[in-house]
């Protein structure tokens, strides 16, 4: 009898979905498709991932070519690269290279007890912003309004049920979005559309679904996850509301990793690792009309 073998790589699912943005901000938003630029991130994310995969098998094993290891990383250096396609502008092509090197180096030079402090490209993001001055994080190319809420909304939960941390995500925008309703809403005054706005742009939302949830750069523990959240949405209302820095979240992301590795001392849990689920048989019944019985 054939079996039918489904293998699911969960960071496969984010990927389409990245792909998915990308296209949405080219056709319905009116992007410059800017294909060096994605080509630059993409080209250089990879072949960096393959680099120090290559490096680390070699001194781990003294074998090369590492197949299982460097096929087993790809899909999250094209997670990375993505990461920047959707965030992160720049005119210079050194710019871009630094920015897809830097995000995949960190996961293998800054690291703690077998995981690394840094989301790969929030990391990238404000380094390259940082050391060049040719980059800039452009949050108001995604606008805002209900389509673009329910859309991301939408990918988004389902995207945190397979891949990442629901808890995360929920813990980030119900404080920051509970502080900006009552500051503007309760506390200043202001009509209720300055809020709505405020909570329902794409760059807010794709980095509370697609960025802080991040399983391999946020505290094991929920209960740690939940904290470090809260936290972190409690600094960026505080930065965007009174420095008026609206990119204010990744840089708080950045900026507030370090603490992840205190946190998961204080609550102990096991340490995430990608993996493909089981592979699920899908059997073909056969009914035997003679033996009344299934085959």
């Amino acid at each position: 009898m054939n079996s039918i073998h489904f293998s699911r790589d969960a960071r496969y699912f984010q990927i389409i979905f990245q792909c998915v943005f990308l296209a949405y901000g080219i056709v319905y938003l009116g992007w410059n498709a800017e294909w060096w630029l994605y080509f630059t991130y993409l080209g250089t994310s990879v072949s960096t991932q393959v680099l120090f995969e290559t490096i680390l098998a070699r001194r781990r094993t003294h074998q090369w070519p590492a197949w299982n290891a460097i096929k087993n990383g790809l899909p999250s250096a094209v997670i990375s690269a993505m990461g920047l396609c959707l965030l992160l502008k720049t005119n210079d092509y050194s710019t871009a290279i630094l920015a897809a090197f830097i995000s995949i180096a960190s996961k293998y030079l800054i690291r703690f007890k077998g995981k690394h402090i840094f989301n790969p490209s929030a990391f990238g993001i404000v380094s390259a912003v940082l050391i060049t001055g040719n980059a800039w994080i452009s949050p108001g190319q995604w606008g805002s309004g209900t389509v673009l809420l329910f859309f991301v909304l939408c990918l988004g939960f389902i995207i945190t049920t397979k891949v990442q941390k629901l808890d995360t995500s929920l813990a980030f925008l119900i404080p920051f979005g509970g502080l900006i309703f009552l500051r503007q809403v309760i506390y200043l005054g202001w009509p209720l559309d300055y809020f709505i706005q405020s909570i329902s742009t794409g760059s807010l939302l794709l980095f509370s679904f697609f960025m802080i949830t991040d399983p391999k750069t946020t505290p094991n523990h929920y209960k740690a996850r939940i904290i470090w959240s809260v936290l972190v949405a409690a600094v960026s209302f505080y930065i965007v509301t009174f420095t008026f820095i609206s990119t204010a979240p990744v840089w708080v992301l950045v900026f507030m990793q370090p603490l992840v590795p205190l946190l998961d001392y204080i609550f102990k849990a096991k340490l995430f690792h990608w993996k493909s689920p089981k592979p699920v048989k899908a059997k073909l019944i056969v009914f035997d009309p003679v033996q009344k019985k299934s085959l």
